[in-house]
């Protein structure tokens, strides 16, 4: 066993090293290192292509084996109104740290930047009606070929549901999806194995396009937003986490490293999204409550998104010689963090948002947003990181307050006495996790025996 955990962590160590690598390239070749962007597209879309089938096993066989679907409710509604909460916080902080700052003074609009902006809002509007029609799949299987994970979420939510009235008969469906749950698990493990490729073609990649004079430029709005984020992260989040459930923040994001690793070679926290399930539920935390708030959380609990959001709009505003008064920036940042509702972990996305935003809200500022197209994919590394932390600590928070998670086995996992399986991301020394639908109602301690 040893020796397998060190493989994997020589995995990791090539990852630093390819990063590194990328950047060296970046610098030294920018032409060829932007050739080689299709490398790192490559490795997100294999991880992406396993997040459906995760999501799916993981909700299905957590709704299945609980017999109160009233838990499953209050799991859904706790987690969306924590969602909700945390958005606003992370609104009002952005909101703040811009008006101190002032980033945008002294930048000169070019028409190539005008024309920059305009692009990245033609495909950045989405009504309200728009997003809730596109949760429903157009067909049962459409919903694992899609690019959003939220029909994958409701088709597995129902086929959780439907199994958990077929009771007993339902048993050996929810054994065979327990099955197919450990061979997506293991692909993953196996795909994990081209990261290093991966992050040298991201990074090679971004470092080649941005260049060095872009960074220089746009060094204040980036700074500011990193130390931001940092705030939210350490502060808010840590103090809410040590308040309700006595876990160190510290801790929690050393037991997540190595997925903070993938996020910063990808720029995606996508790519971390299917480790984050199989962690959480190695922590201790329930498979409902994990299956529901961490896809969920993906679309609604985008904390880096929303302080990018603000930061960024307040940024464009000052470019732009139009700077919004109190009244302007509360009323478009509420907009704003509806219109980014479904935005999930894709690169690229907070950007999108920003210009669909603006165009919807405030067309005259469109131009200003490609003022900061050279250097999102850095600012998105930032967005990716902090969403990620805040989806992580939603987990552990709504899986105390809902009683669904075993404290003495998450304690135990981040003194790392139980260290996680890097080769199956399942724990295979406890098959009776699925086997067991009918036990899992009889009381609470047997059942997070049961499903954890």
């Amino acid at each position: 066993m040893a020796a397998k955990r060190d493989r994997t962590h020589y995995l990791y160590i090539a990852v630093i090293g390819a990063v590194l690598l990328g950047i060296a390239v970046g610098f030294a070749a920018p032409g060829v290192a932007v050739e080689l962007k299709p490398l790192g597209t490559g490795f997100v879309n294999l991880i992406k292509m396993m997040i459906s089938p995760i999501i799916f096993c993981t909700i299905v066989l957590g709704v299945g084996s609980v017999r109160k679907a009233a838990k499953v409710g209050a799991v859904g509604g706790l987690a969306l109104g924590y969602f909700m909460v945390m958005s606003t916080v992370a609104l009002a902080i952005g909101l703040v740290v811009g008006n101190i700052l002032e980033p945008g003074h002294g930048l000169q609009l070019t028409e190539a930047v005008r024309g920059a902006g305009e692009a990245q809002a033609e495909g950045g509007s989405e009504s309200t009606a728009d997003f809730l029609l596109g949760i429903i799949p157009t067909t049962f299987v459409s919903a694992f070929t899609g690019e959003t994970v939220l029909p994958t979420l409701l088709v597995a939510l129902l086929s959780g549901f439907a199994l958990q009235g077929m009771g007993s008969t339902g048993e050996p469906i929810l054994r065979g999806i327990g099955h197919v749950q450990r061979l997506v698990f293991r692909i993953l493990a196996m795909i994990m194995w081209a990261a290093p490729v991966g992050a040298f073609g991201a990074m090679a990649a971004v470092v080649g396009e941005t260049g060095i004079d872009a960074l220089k430029s746009l060094a204040i709005i980036m700074i500011g937003f990193y130390v931001t984020c940092a705030l939210f992260v350490f502060v808010v989040l840590g103090t809410i986490l040590k308040i309700f459930t006595g876990i160190n923040i510290f801790t929690l994001l050393k037991y997540l490293g190595r997925e903070f690793l993938l996020i910063v070679s990808t720029s995606s926290s996508e790519s971390a999204l299917p480790r984050l399930i199989a962690k959480m539920e190695h922590l201790g935390v329930s498979k409902p409550v994990t299956g529901i708030t961490v896809p969920t959380g993906y679309s609604f609990n985008l904390d880096g998104t929303a302080i990018y959001l603000t930061m960024a709009s307040l940024f464009v505003a000052e470019a732009m010689g139009n700077p919004l008064s109190l009244g302007e920036q509360i009323s478009l940042l509420v907009f704003m963090i509806i219109a980014s509702k479904g935005a999930a972990g894709v690169t690229g996305a907070g950007l999108a948002t920003l210009a669909g935003g603006l165009q919807s809200h405030r067309p005259e500022l469109v131009d200003g947003v490609g003022l900061i197209v050279g250097i999102d994919r850095f600012m998105s590394e930032a967005r990716a990181l902090t969403n990620f932390a805040g989806n992580a600590v939603a987990t552990v928070l709504v899986g105390t307050w809902t009683k669904e998670i075993d404290k003495e086995r998450a304690s135990q996992v981040l003194a790392g006495q139980i260290p996680f399986d890097e080769r199956t991301l399942v724990d295979d020394h406890a098959p009776a996790e699925v086997e067991l639908p009918g036990q899992a109602g009889e009381s609470e301690g047997g059942k997070e025996k049961a499903i954890v």
